[in-house]
């Protein structure tokens, strides 16, 4: 109910405060240049590689000279050819297909489909 009663007054103080200027704020090019002008210190640092499309771990690392060493065939054993032809014979003998073989022995189709079969 405005105007009934006594009107008071509040002169209590209101303290407004700006936020302080984050690290990005602080490196902004109006920041450095005011500060430049003021004859404040200005330090500037170049960070490793910045500017740069190089991993920071791009040398020769541990990891990577330990595979250049490794002398490890790493290659699969292959399956006798005798093996293949006896279980195309099979299959023949059953009139089965390779998706049928695999449906039988509960093994997924795309086994059978290997050049070997």
């Amino acid at each position: 109910m405005a105007g009934v009663g006594p009107m008071t007054q509040d002169w209590e103080p209101v303290v407004i405060r700006k936020k302080t200027p984050n690290a990005a704020a602080k490196r902004d090019e109006k920041t450095v240049n005011a500060a430049r002008r003021s004859g404040a210190e200005i330090e500037s640092v170049r960070k490793h590689n910045a500017g740069t499309n190089k991993a920071a771990s791009s040398g020769t690392s541990l990891n990577t000279k330990r595979l250049d060493d490794d002398t490890e065939n790493l290659a699969h054993e292959r399956v006798p050819t005798e093996l293949k032809k006896a279980i195309m014979q099979a299959r023949g003998e059953k009139k089965l297909t390779q998706s049928q073989l695999a449906q039988v022995h509960y093994f997924l189709s795309s086994l059978c489909f290997c050049s070997f079969l």
